[in-house]
């Protein structure tokens, strides 16, 4: 391997974990969280029974699906389907100071994270437990940009959309804490110009501004499945470690023209057995698996191009040439630095808006590094040196470049292939370049002269982990190598459903009765700073819509 090649792991590996996890210079193992009350109605799936009927199955317990749940259970008997386990009793998963074992402790088919690994060899996460990647993110909220509203392709209520956003930020929603990094980077942000200051404030809003946390002030993480809380318990039934592997289709020509329907799902539980979760006249069935299951699963049930589903021995139920397309990731570059101070680990908490689309963010951490030479001079374990790392990043708006997901297996425990294509689209190189130029004029600020070191005869520079940005930063070309070359990605990729493709502007799939997508695969642009507001926004009003379509045929 190159030279070159060896940098650009080393940096991939410190950003991902200095945005993933926090490791703290203590050994102490993070205590468990208390299960909360609502958890008498989460069970093991193979406690289940074999047939059962509900008026709503919703597939994935993750950001949109747990909202989704306990709005459609005000009225209507629910069966929430989550292939993973719950996050209440796994002390990292619920530990600000657990998230780089949380994504990093991963296996095949039960971890809280799934990694995978997208066609560019861009390394990738997903989650698999209740909360879903609400539950292994790194907790910053922030509601979607008024773009999102008007180029969705959904004809939103926005009344209906402040209130659901108003539901969600009541129960998991913290203003956090600044301390020496997180302040650092506001002052440095306003310093270049990223204006005006918003202060703390969950809007998008262009300017420096410190947003949200499901991180209270303790420390401990708060997700979509907290949401659970406001179910009618009387009519949820919520199924842990329930693997979906595909929706059951009737042939029942209707007044709407499509001549399938969906009637439920078959899913597996721990031990292998299968069940039938079947709906009830006007009942349907919902896909809340996100960006990679929901176009996944909606491939192994038949639904996707004739010719592609043929290969794989999968009999077709609908030609839908577009499922699987439209798959987008919004791309991070940044430069990782030692401070000469030692430094408290921070997740993003301030964040720069510019007007070119670009958005700046930072993380601070402590990574242990072993040595080998102790070992060798040393009769002892050897134990880590902590150091502390900082970073600073940014992320596109939009992007325009998109790509394309399919299957790898007929086993829905196997992450499907993706690629993203990143910065396919020239428009989204350009954001790029200006992105990681603002970093150059970030790290030139007085608020970040304290970061360097002070080198002989009074000259000072910073300490640079991996790779740092390229000296002549005027050059376009230059720029642009350094995106291509440092592309990472900072979770937020959505599509391969999207609206006016595979589902309507009620996410109802096209050609299918009794079937809808609520979650992140119907996005067509990414919601702003970070999606996960949105995304738990979107199953909050998703329900509430629900609930009046059946009260207007009631």
């Amino acid at each position: 391997m190159s030279k070159r090649m060896d940098c650009y792991l080393l940096y991939t590996v410190f950003v991902v974990l200095l945005l993933l996890g926090a490791v703290s210079q203590s050994n102490a193992r993070p205590r468990a969280n208390r299960p909360p009350n609502f958890m008498r109605f989460v069970t093991n799936a193979t406690d289940f029974a074999s047939e059962d009927y509900y008026d709503y199955i919703i597939v994935g317990g993750g950001t949109a699906g747990c909202p989704l749940a306990a709005t459609l259970s005000q009225s209507f008997r629910v069966l929430l389907l989550e292939r993973g386990g719950v996050p209440y009793n796994r002390p990292h998963v619920m530990s600000h100071d657990g998230f780089l074992t949380t994504l990093t402790d991963v296996n095949n088919f039960d971890s809280p994270a799934q990694s995978f690994i997208s066609e560019e060899g861009v390394p990738n996460a997903r989650g698999r437990v209740l909360g879903g990647s609400s539950a292994i993110n790194a907790g910053f909220y922030s509601r979607a940009d008024k773009q999102f509203f008007e180029n969705s392709g959904l004809n939103w209520d926005l009344t209906t959309v402040n209130q659901s956003y108003e539901w969600v930020e009541r129960a998991i929603v913290f203003r956090p804490q600044l301390r020496t990094w997180q302040s650092a980077i506001r002052d440095a942000l306003l310093e270049v110009g990223v204006h005006p200051f918003n202060g703390f404030t969950l809007e998008h809003k262009v300017g420096t501004k410190i947003g949200g946390s499901t991180f209270d002030r303790a420390g401990r993480r708060h997700s979509s499945a907290d949401l659970l809380r406001y179910s009618r318990s009387s009519n949820i039934r919520v199924a842990v470690y329930a693997t979906v592997e595909r929706v059951l289709l009737a042939s029942s020509p209707s007044d709407s023209g499509s001549n399938v329907s969906a009637i439920g799902v078959v899913y597996r539980d721990q031990l292998g057995r299968y069940h039938h979760a079947l709906i009830r006249d006007r009942g349907e069935v919902i896909l809340s698996a996100g960006s990679l299951g929901s176009p996944q699963l909606l491939l192994l049930s038949g639904i996707g191009t004739r010719s592609y589903l043929s290969t794989w021995g999968i009999p077709v139920a609908l030609d839908q040439p577009h499922v699987g397309d439209f798959v987008y990731d919004n791309p991070r570059n940044g430069i990782s630095i030692v401070p000469p101070v030692p430094m408290e680990s921070s997740l993003i908490q301030v964040v720069g808006i510019t007007e070119e689309g670009a958005f700046l963010e930072a993380a601070s951490n402590v990574i242990p590094f072993a040595s080998p030479i102790h070992s060798v001079f040393i009769r002892a374990p050897a134990s880590p040196l902590y150091v502390p790392v900082t970073t600073i990043m940014e992320k596109i708006l939009g992007p325009v470049s998109t790509g394309s997901l399919r299957l790898a297996s007929t086993d829905v425990r196997i992450n499907p292939i993706v690629r993203f294509n990143y910065f396919s689209d020239p428009q989204d190189l350009e954001r790029c370049v200006n992105g990681t130029r603002k970093i150059g004029e970030i790290l030139r600020s007085r608020a970040m002269q304290d970061f360097m070191f002070r080198e002989w005869f009074g000259s000072r520079r910073f300490r640079f982990v991996g790779v740092p940005l390229p000296v002549d930063q005027s050059n376009d070309l230059v720029m642009a190598e350094f995106c291509r070359r440092t592309v990472s990605t900072i979770w937020h990729y959505h599509g391969g459903c999207v609206v006016g493709k595979v589902v309507n502007s009620d996410l109802k799939v096209i050609g299918i009765d009794s079937l809808r997508i609520v979650d992140g695969s119907t996005f067509n642009i990414s919601p702003g700073t970070n999606p996960q507001a949105t995304l738990m926004m979107l199953g909050r009003y998703m329900g509430l819509q629900m609930l009046r379509e059946r009260m207007r045929y009631k």
